[in-house]
């Protein structure tokens, strides 16, 4: 259903409605999250798979699922800051870049903008006017120059500890998972598959949140990748531990 959203009016200029019914196609929440979470339950299963194929009890794989959790999470979480951080402090030198050129040379800059404009369609007298009236104050003339010529946002940059935070919690959310049922005091490696796969299929279903693809298929899809990750582990484990018994 489409929802439909209106601006504040502005003295003189009637409200503007905007549509509403589009996907949220940044993701920016979604892919942190969905990644953990996907990443953690894969590779902890694989983990917990390869373990049981080579044969060893179930304390083994609590402690290996675990092991594998804490450090898998506090890589996530190290990662994720490290790349944040590093697209942060890249896109905050570019825009002071910007603002240092702005203070140089306001008058290119103003030509410049206008220009772009221009190349959007819009005629050369407004697309000056238009460039003038937006160059009156010195920081929204920044944000637009950001916008128009980098593609950012200086009032939206990614904040570096929240990715890092969301990244380890749900990965420790996603690993925890097939863990569980060995926590509860299952000792057989069905009941963790059987609560792995729930997972998969309802982390692969959220994906299509932001795709065209439907549920069931995004579901069915990360299944069988998980699926196979730790078939190949359980195999590995197998042959492995049959050797070095």
């Amino acid at each position: 259903m489409s929802v439909t959203v209106t601006e504040p009016a502005v003295e003189g200029h009637p409200r503007i409605p905007q549509e509403g019914h589009h996907r949220d196609v940044n993701g920016g929440w979604l892919r942190p999250a969905v990644f953990g979470a996907m990443d953690g339950l894969v590779s902890n299963l694989a983990l917990m798979t390869g373990v049981v194929g080579g044969d060893v009890g179930r304390s083994a794989v609590i402690i290996t699922g675990l092991a594998g959790l804490a450090a898998g999470a506090c890589s996530m979480a190290a990662g994720e800051y490290t790349s944040v951080a590093s697209q942060r402090e890249l896109v905050e030198a570019e825009i002071e870049a910007e603002r240092l050129e702005l203070r140089r040379n306001p008058k290119g800059e103003l030509a410049e903008l206008a220009q772009l404009y221009v190349a959007k369609g819009v005629e050369p007298e407004l697309a000056l006017e238009v460039a003038r009236q937006l160059s009156v104050d010195p920081e929204r003339t920044l944000a637009v120059h950001a916008r128009e010529e980098l593609g950012i946002d200086p009032e939206d940059l990614p904040s570096p500890v929240v990715a890092a935070a969301s990244s380890f919690a749900c990965f420790a959310v996603g690993a925890l998972l097939p863990l569980l049922p060995y926590l509860l005091g299952a000792v057989a490696l069905w009941p963790a598959l059987a609560v792995a796969a729930v997972g998969l299929f309802l982390c692969g279903a959220v994906v299509a949140r932001v795709t065209a693809r439907s549920w069931w298929f995004s579901g069915l899809r990360q299944l069988v990748l998980g699926g196979a990750a730790a078939g190949v582990t359980f195999l590995l484990g197998h042959l492995i531990g049959g050797h070095l018994g």
